[in-house]
């Protein structure tokens, strides 16, 4: 195994790797979010229906689920600065590709590749980082490299708003080029790769794993970005798909246990701390990328405001998880624990669901959300180094990228299941609610009654006849139950979310520190 002080970079040269890794994470991290406020552009532009253009997103979240898990392996067989650099140049071409697709197929296709060179450069430019800087002063420069990872998302759709209110969709792929091009240049000048990077011969590798990590992981993606679209287990290909990923999971599992050179080091979970890391981290990809859904998606269809206007809402609250970042570093440093600052982060992001929970209407204020959202921005930086350096601290060399590969995978799952449990959960509560809104509303009420006369009388006033300004007035009561049980599923869903963080604190407590663990290894800060 590599001496970790071979790979230890000085002066500028340290500089500039650290800023190239920042720019590539950042790159991967706002490409997931960025085309969300594009979507409705790219369907007239290129002819495709809602579901059709959908897949944009899903296909690159299924390459980049598939990818990250067969990382640290990739790094070992090509050298991990031969591998970066060649992620970076797919990821580069893909966006150009993307940019110039005529079709929905064709961006379908190169979004999946995009998502497969983009997947490797989250996890590869972490362990980059961390190799760079010896082991004192790494909590600084992880926390900074967390701040392009939390930040990232919030990001993309104010930037990707901008671009297409501004400019056209295209242009939210070609931005990726210059910096794709600059940080492929200063990877092959500056990056080195570790001596422990071993290659296997042909027969040694691993093909079957990589197949059923490929079916296992596709399948539960696939499953997990469509299944509220094609209403679950009513759809033969969400059943058929949902079988795969069981039987795909159950040989994967087998197999990797048994190989002699496994693709993905299953047995790295022998290790409890990163086993308990994996569980933290797709419960903070759920809340982190739960409550980046939510959010827009409350303002836009609610209150009615412009994807650029919901983007903005949560930069505030980035800023201040960036602030606080370089804080935190300092307080692992100096010995503050893992656990604690972790469990306070839970709780902080309880606090932040339970004030959303009290504070939505069919009317908030942009104002009401300020200080709530500062509230996010600090509980993300009290989870995210913590959680990180609990998960890799007792890992050791090639162990770290492989626990690294775990925890952003759980991170990547913990999301998808979030945003799929939160679309089944509100559409659920949005007819129940509905439902009982309704059989409160009794025409014979007085009010009801008054309601609907005033209502009547100002559609008539605009030069109605009587009957259709009587229907109209129906409607708009309608329209008014339907986004008040809106209203009521959105403060159930921030309610729940809040509920398992608070759950989750009394588990991050009892967590033990291992004697290996005392002398802290900020190695691990993802």
């Amino acid at each position: 195994m590599v001496q970790e002080a071979s790979l230890v970079e000085y002066g500028s040269r340290r500089v500039i790797i650290t800023v190239t890794a920042i720019i590539c994470a950042l790159l991967e991290i706002v490409d997931t979010t960025i085309v969300n406020v594009a979507l409705n552009d790219m369907k007239g532009n290129l002819g495709a229906t809602t579901s059709e253009v959908g897949w944009v997103i899903t296909a690159y979240a299924i390459g980049n689920v598939i990818i990250v898990p067969m990382t640290s392996w990739l790094s070992q067989q090509f050298g991990r600065r031969n591998y970066f650099a060649a992620s970076i140049i797919l990821f580069t071409i893909c966006s150009f590709l993307c940019g110039n697709s005529t079709t929905i197929a064709e961006l379908v296709i190169f979004r999946f590749l995009q998502g497969v060179g983009g997947g490797a450069l989250l996890v590869t430019s972490q362990t980059i980082i961390t190799e760079s800087y010896p082991r004192e002063k790494r909590g600084m420069a992880q926390a900074i490299y967390g701040m392009g990872v939390i930040v990232g998302p919030t990001l993309g759709p104010p930037l990707g708003g901008f671009i297409t209110d501004n400019y056209s969709w295209p242009y939210i792929f070609y931005i990726n080029i210059p910096l794709g091009v600059i940080a492929t240049l200063l990877t092959l000048q500056f990056v080195r790769s570790p001596r422990y990077s071993v290659k296997s011969a042909i027969k040694d590798i691993d093909w079957a794993g990589i197949a059923l990590l490929a079916i296992f992981i596709g399948s539960l993606q696939y499953i997990l970005e469509k299944g509220h679209d094609d209403d679950w287990f009513t759809n033969k290909t969400i059943i058929y798909l949902t079988v795969i990923a069981v039987f795909g999971a159950f040989f994967f599992i087998w197999r990797e246990m048994t190989f002699r050179n496994p693709v993905v080091n299953l047995r790295a979970l022998k290790n409890g701390n990163l086993r308990v890391g994996t569980v933290l981290s797709f419960i903070m990809g759920f809340g982190l990328y739960g409550s980046t859904f939510i959010i827009p998606l409350y303002t836009q269809a609610t209150l009615g405001w412009t994807a650029t206007q919901s983007g903005m809402l949560m930069v505030p609250a980035a800023l201040t998880t960036a602030f606080l970042m370089p804080m935190i570093g300092k307080l692992l440093q100096v010995g503050a624990k893992q656990q604690i600052l972790a469990a306070m982060g839970m709780l902080m992001f309880f606090f932040f669901c339970f004030w959303g929970y009290k504070i939505l209407t069919p009317d908030t204020s942009k104002d009401s959300f300020f200080w709530m959202l500062i509230f996010r921005g600090i509980a993300m930086a009290l989870l995210f180094i913590p959680v990180t350096t609990l998960s890799l601290s007792t890992l050791k060399g090639k162990e770290i990228g492989d626990g690294a590969a775990f925890t952003g995978m759980m991170r990547q799952l913990g999301g998808s299941f979030g945003i799929a449990l939160i679309t089944t959960f509100m559409s659920q509560q949005l007819m129940e609610h509905r439902s009982v809104l309704v059989s409160k509303l009794d025409v014979n009420s007085a009010m009801v009654q008054q309601r609907v006369a005033g209502l009547q009388q100002g559609f008539m006033a605009k030069g109605d006849a009587s009957n259709n300004a009587l229907q109209k007035a129906y409607a708009v009561m309608d329209y008014s139950v339907t986004k008040q049980a809106m209203v009521l599923s959105y403060m159930d869903v921030f309610l729940y979310i809040g509920l398992i963080f608070l759950v989750c604190v009394p588990f991050v407590l009892m967590i033990k520190n291992k004697k290996q663990a005392e002398k802290l290894d900020l190695s691990a800060a993802h």
